[in-house]
């Protein structure tokens, strides 16, 4: 054979290849109707499988049988490959052929039993001496086992290669001694870099979390989502499967570049010699979405929710589209109202997607609050400490945003406002500046039912703010005009009234109402009454100096009666009026018939000649009067 291998050449003619051996062909093998016309014994002893078939057909007196190879794996190409073994050809096994090499040398069952280092043997020996060891090898042989997965799960070839790249994920890459010159400058001397079991004395600066996602996003999408299934059991960390996924999916799927902020490209060694994979958009969507880990994070939310626009554009099923709605449901206090501003792609009236916000909206609430954050270690990682008030607050935003749409019904409005339960919303602000944007959008709606839309509305939840604006509001029917300016006053007096025991609490130690007094500051602080509070805390200062002196007024005036009454029941001479008037000291004067004639008579002049001598007579009446009681 070692001869024979000097003069075997293999020439092609149109769909037929032929073995120039010297001798003339005894077999023919059919592959993918492909004709390779060959020699019984290279195959034989070579090939268990190419042994039956041949057997068989010698029993059936056949001299020069057909032998059809029904599902190889690979193709004309790889067989060549193989027969060209049998022959004693030196053949070359790479990291783009070694899974078809693989594949079809078990399918020919070309194991040691039919020759010492067979192609079976040879392949297992590559791929754990050169395959397994090496990152970038690893991939290209990934990323060339698309045709044969099947085959290479039943060798558990791809197995191997996928533990080997969960382990080089998890480990720092200088350890392997990669030389990848993209991750940083070699730097001499010193490090400890191996490579093929020799120090170099260099070393590689460290290199991001992230390094590894361009390279595993040239896989095909099956051999993707087997990669992150095994990283998932593999316990590597959430946030880098989530990012792995969000890099795959923009690669493939430009639409979904603008819904996050990263939009660098990460070169690797690995990636300058091979080609992105062929998917099917739809597919893919559908494979990543079974794919996403149940964790919270800003930026991830809002890439869930640019995929979740893009999966209604490709029209993918159901199923696939609740899933990822139940994703964003999960987190939906950490989206964005741009986000949340889903276009409608079927076919109805209104401008936005309201439906598919309701259902999120449903989820959240249905949702297992203690679902995880990323490693606090990401920047993302600050959560809100409330996330229902948190979603309340971005729904009511989301609605400001979709009530200016003409089309958009008073019942759909009103059921996404019901959503969420009453105690989501501590101000009812936001309900009441959507209420006044639809009635704005919506001047043909009767009153009836704008009241049916304003009892989502509690007039006690509304701030100072809003009850002075919807006090004046002529979009608001009278009814709810009149029912938030009642509890304006409701609020106001219960402002006044506990303003003393919040705002002076050292005053009141002993107060039995503490609780009361809290919950009205409570109330002072949310509606926005503090400044009221102190406006009006001196007014009501004076007004219970005031209350004050109207009782010692009223004190004095009733100890005055009693010394009228005491004088009125005397029939002495002091009951005279002139006595009297001295006795409780006021200057109340008789009026004599001469002072009368001279008031008479001063009618007659001007008011200001009147009034002067008035008070001149006035004043010797006086003096007279002092010296008769003298």
């Amino acid at each position: 054979m070692a001869s024979a291998a000097k003069i075997v050449e293999f020439r092609r003619d149109g769909n037929d290849w032929f073995c120039n051996a010297g001798l003339p062909s005894d077999v023919t093998i059919v592959v993918d109707e492909v004709n390779f016309h060959l020699h019984k014994f290279p195959l034989v002893s070579r090939c268990g499988k190419m042994d039956k078939e041949i057997s068989a057909s010698r029993q059936l007196h056949e001299q020069s049988p057909t032998v059809s190879l029904e599902g190889y794996p690979g193709g004309p190409d790889t067989f060549l490959i193989a027969a060209k073994f049998c022959y004693g050809v030196r053949i070359e096994l790479t990291p783009r052929n070694i899974m078809m090499i693989y594949c079809a040398a078990d399918y020919l069952d070309m194991t040691d039993q039919f020759g010492e280092d067979n192609l079976l043997s040879k392949c297992d020996s590559f791929s754990h001496k050169n395959i397994l060891r090496n990152w970038k090898d690893c991939i290209v042989a990934l990323q060339s086992a698309e045709p044969v997965i099947s085959w290479g799960d039943k060798l558990h070839i791809i197995d191997k290669c996928l533990n080997s790249i969960c382990t080089m994920v998890c480990t720092d890459p200088s350890l392997f001694g990669w030389p990848m010159m993209m991750y940083g400058s070699l730097q001499s001397p010193g490090g400890s870099i191996l490579w093929n079991g020799i120090n170099t004395g260099a070393r590689i600066r460290s290199s991001e979390s992230d390094w590894w996602y361009e390279d595993i996003s040239f896989l095909c999408i099956n051999v993707f989502e087997k990669l992150i299934k095994r990283m998932q059991e593999r316990e590597i960390r959430p946030e880098n499967i989530a990012g792995a996924i969000m890099y795959y999916a923009r690669k493939y799927l430009p639409g979904l570049e603008r819904w996050h902020g990263r939009g660098g490209k990460i070169r690797t060694m690995a990636s300058l010699s091979m080609t992105p994979a062929t998917v099917d958009q739809k597919g893919l969507i559908e494979t990543i979405v079974r794919l996403l880990p149940q964790k919270k994070d800003r930026s991830y939310c809002g890439w869930l929710l640019g995929l979740l626009r893009t999966a209604m554009i490709l029209g993918v099923s159901a199923e696939c589209k609740d899933m990822l709605e139940r994703t964003i449901g999960m987190q939906l206090e950490l989206a964005t109202i741009d986000g949340l501003l889903i276009p409608t792609y079927a076919d109805t009236d209104t401008l936005y997607d309201v439906d598919c916000v309701e259902r999120i909206m449903h989820h959240f609430l249905s949702s297992d609050p203690r679902i995880p954050a990323f490693s606090p270690g990401s920047p993302e990682a600050s959560l809100p400490s409330e996330p229902l008030s948190q979603v309340a607050k971005l729904v009511d935003n989301y609605l400001a945003e979709v009530a200016s749409d003409v089309n958009l019904k008073p019942e759909k409005l009103r059921a996404l406002a019901e959503v969420l339960p009453e105690d989501s919303r501590s101000l009812h602000d936001g309900l009441y500046r959507v209420l006044d944007i639809y009635f704005k959008a919506h001047p043909w709606l009767s009153d009836s039912e704008k009241e049916l839309l304003c009892n989502i509305i509690d007039c006690q939840k509304l701030s100072i703010d809003a009850c002075a604006h919807a006090s004046q509001n002529e979009r608001l029917p009278l009814r709810v005009v009149l029912q938030v300016l009642f509890f304006e006053q409701m609020q106001l007096r219960t402002a006044l009234g506990g303003c003393l025991h919040v705002l002076d609490p050292e005053n009141n130690p002993t107060n039995p109402n503490t609780r009361q007094n809290e919950t009205e500051g409570q109330i002072i602080q949310r509606d926005g009454w503090v400044p009221v509070v102190h406006d009006n805390r001196g007014l009501k200062e004076d007004m219970e100096r005031m209350r004050c002196r109207v009782e010692e007024l009223e004190q004095e005036f009733g100890k005055i009666k009693q010394e009228v009454r005491k004088v009125s029941k005397s029939h002495s001479s002091l009951s005279s009026p002139r006595f009297t008037t001295w006795k409780i000291g006021c200057n109340l004067l008789p009026r004599s018939s001469n002072a009368l004639r001279d008031a008479v008579r001063s009618g007659e002049q001007t008011p200001r000649s009147s009034v002067d001598r008035g008070k001149a007579s006035s004043h010797l009446r006086h003096r007279k009067s002092i010296s008769v009681l003298q």
